[in-house]
């Protein structure tokens, strides 16, 4: 077992899909020659060409479409949105033309078409370039959407979504490429689409989160007072109903963590159909930390502000259990 960073997994999903099957294409803004602007491609254009490493103009609209008509007509288009911001300009080729090709054409036709994209906060790039935007692609039919939150995870999940006969999009946040970890490499390792993992035990409470919300989480309920069963949801869209249930019948409170405002966040799913179908299992009313529903903080201090952290994690999650009762967040006034 070795140390890698997490832009190195990316790199080795990559790079095996590409040997393993010739129509693996990989298309985006600087991803052959420059090996992408996170150095997450390096090296591919040398491995397998400019015919499957493609370097694409300034424009998310023009190579979105192409991909879309790549993947039906047998390709299987692996396109990098250097910020997930970018794809604005192109949703329209995804969630209207991508998403919904196998029910337009009674299932004749599918678009193996994957969207990487580097996400969320923390490094200061300011509201434009740190934002999740989950909620763009969340609960559109015909499309799956998961969150990376380690290198075997990254790996994982890659591998599944440029297998899968849909549209997948993969968001990486940015702030854990650097991140080195130990990672043994199994090339046959896939993590299934619409499947969570519980990556800690306990029975006081149940703290699902994705991303790089998932260590906050860990690190949170390493400090708690009571006993946190950590889950990493993985995927989005579709999730994992059957996980979260059965943890919330175990530990009998739900909390989710995201890296979301609150208007907006996948955890106001995940809270209400809880609430709906197994609210005689729970001992509390769920719990929801998000982000204050405002810009994302240019402000190196105001961005950690904004962000959850572990201590307030634990604060909220200890609160809850104690009282039964949830907390207010820190950035809505008691009266």
């Amino acid at each position: 077992m070795a140390k890698i960073w997490v832009r190195q997994a990316v790199l080795k999903a990559l790079d095996d899909a590409m040997k393993d099957d010739p129509t693996v294409i990989v298309m985006g803004e600087d991803v052959a020659v420059a090996g992408g602007p996170f150095k997450v491609t390096e090296g591919l254009l040398a491995s397998h060409g400019a015919n499957r490493v493609i370097d694409t103009p300034i424009s998310e609209m023009a190579f979105m479409g192409a991909a879309v008509g790549a993947a039906v007509c047998g390709l299987k288009p692996v396109v990098e949105m250097m910020f997930i911001e970018f794809i604005g300009v192109a949703l329209d080729q995804l969630t209207t033309q991508a998403a919904t090709m196998r029910y337009l054409s009674r299932g004749l036709l599918t678009t193996p078409l994957v969207v990487r994209a580097s996400a969320g906060a923390g490094q200061g790039f300011g509201c434009q370039h740190s934002q999740m935007l989950d909620h763009w692609f969340r609960g559109t039919p015909g499309l799956k959407l998961a969150v990376t939150s380690n290198a075997r995870t990254t790996y994982g999940l890659l591998r599944a979504a440029i297998e899968d006969p849909d549209p997948v999009v993969i968001l990486e946040p940015r702030i854990l490429y650097s991140e080195r970890e130990d990672y043994e490499h199994d090339p046959d390792y896939r993590i299934p689409l619409g499947q969570a993992e519980i990556v800690k035990s306990g029975t006081d409470a149940t703290l699902i989160a994705c991303g790089a919300m998932v260590r906050v989480a860990l690190e949170a309920a390493a400090n708690s007072n009571a006993d946190i069963e950590v889950i990493d949801l993985l995927t989005l869209w579709p999730w994992d109903r059957k996980t979260v249930a059965e943890s919330v019948a175990r530990t009998g409170r739900l909390v989710t963590l995201e890296e979301s405002p609150a208007g907006s966040g996948w955890g106001g799913d995940v809270v209400s159909t809880i609430a709906v179908e197994h609210f005689g299992k729970l001992k509390a009313a769920p719990h929801r930390i998000t982000l204050p529903d405002a810009p994302v903080p240019y402000s190196g201090a105001l961005e950690a502000r904004y962000l959850p952290s572990a201590p307030y994690v634990t604060e909220q999650v200890d609160a809850l259990v104690s009282s039964n009762k949830p907390p207010l967040p820190w950035w809505r006034n008691a009266a």
